[in-house]
């Protein structure tokens, strides 16, 4: 990878806070975009505007196509089998609410997630549980999955639906499930999987096929995408058996007072006027990414092998102590228990080193902890050493000023 190429890319990276440059750290919340996106975006607006799949006049055709072109591109990225599997939503928070309130669940239905969820993949199940009385288990995975375990409650449900709703790899602490293996296992007890792939879509080549997996859900902004985007892949089968999670405009092939025909997949769940400038900004987003999604992960390892060499003195780090198993999220807590607000806020105001703090969306696991948070620094494909060292130093620099 080279890093000097890939950072050209990115023009916000030259911007200047104060005199110095930035070092953005929180690509685990919001990946930065490439020139190759923002000028798609100012393109639609500059040239085409107009609705898809409605107008037929040439700038409707253009932005048709275009769409269309997204998707193509996405399902070439995730190597899924038809276009048709991958449906436009707003971000990963809506494909999994798409499953969980379109599927059709029935009592004492089993939901079956991990300790380590987002709360965009807890507080749907919960939901259901009150609402359709569906029976939700929780698996810890503080010291791994525990494939044994998880076939175990398997093998002792005895329910109509089985969905294995988990987190691919933790945004809280970086740490990845073993998704191919829990999918197999899921499959020989008649369960479906749907994963979580926010964290880990952006950052390692994900085949949904060699995966066999059912659904999975994912958002553009973490990917050099813009924001107000994400996708939900589901196996055609699947998907066809769901009802429309949001109804009206484009959803429908015809309505009479009294009826109303659902258009076919994916369309059938995509309600009302599209994003179009920002799904066409995210089909080069996906274009751009191919280039180096093969390579993204090791470099991200190589950055956080860095930072944990350089803090473990300091700081107590969430999740496996190997950087190898956290990849690009480095979250911590001083030893000195300085507060982790305190930490990011010092960073940015002092050397404009911009991570995150707080619960990170996973409220549930911090309480059952009894922590409030964490500050969490996270590495992506424009983030040099150089970047990782100072981070590093500065860091050191606010730790040791607190004794």
């Amino acid at each position: 990878m080279d890093e000097e190429k890939i950072r050209g890319y990115f023009p916000i990276l030259e911007k200047k806070i104060k005199g110095k440059p930035i070092i953005y750290l929180d690509s685990a919340c919001m990946s930065l975009k490439p020139k190759p996106v923002i000028d798609s975006i100012n393109e639609y607006y500059l040239e085409y505007t107009s609705c898809g799949e409605r107008s037929s006049h040439a700038f409707g055709r253009e932005t048709t196509k275009r769409m269309e072109k997204t998707r193509e591109r996405v399902k070439k990225f995730f190597n899924a089998k038809n276009a048709s599997e991958i449906v436009f939503t707003k971000n990963t928070t809506e494909g999994i609410n798409l499953i969980a309130k379109s599927f059709p669940f029935q009592k004492n239905d089993i939901i079956i997630s991990t300790g380590k969820e987002h709360n965009s993949n807890l507080v749907p199940w919960l939901q259901l549980a009150k609402e359709k009385q569906i029976k939700h288990n929780i698996m810890s995975t503080d010291n791994g999955f525990n494939l044994e375990e998880f076939e175990s409650i398997l093998k002792q449900q005895n329910c109509e639906n089985i969905m294995v709703s988990i987190v691919h790899t933790s945004n809280m602490d970086g740490s990845s499930n073993p998704a191919k293996e829990i999918i197999k296992i899921a499959h020989e007890n008649d369960a479906l999987v749907m994963l979580d792939a926010a964290q880990s879509a952006p950052h390692k080549k994900i085949d949904v096929k060699k995966l066999d997996v059912d659904f999975i859900s994912f958002s553009g902004h973490k990917m050099l995408g813009p924001t107000g985007t994400g996708i939900l892949y589901g196996k055609e089968e699947l998907l066809k058996k769901l009802n429309p999670f949001m109804t009206g405009g484009d959803t429908v092939k015809e309505t009479t007072y009294t009826s109303v025909e659902y258009e076919n997949l994916p369309e059938k769940f995509e309600a009302g006027l599209q994003n179009y400038a920002n799904f066409i900004g995210l089909g080069e987003a996906i274009k751009y990414l191919g280039k180096y999604i093969e390579d993204i992960e090791e470099h991200e390892i190589k950055l956080n092998t860095i930072a944990t060499e350089g803090l473990k003195e300091y700081v107590n780090i969430l999740g496996p102590q190997n950087p190898k198993l956290r990849t690009g999220i480095f979250s911590f807590n001083a030893k000195n228990k300085m507060d982790f607000h305190e930490i990011a806020l010092l960073l940015d105001e002092t050397n404009n080193i911009m991570i995150r703090s707080g619960a990170h969306c996973v409220h549930s696991w911090f309480n059952a902890h009894n922590m409030k948070g964490s500050a969490r620094a996270s590495f992506y494909l424009y983030n040099t050493e150089d970047e990782a060292k100072h981070f590093v130093e500065k860091t050191k620099e606010l730790l040791k000023m607190k004794k």
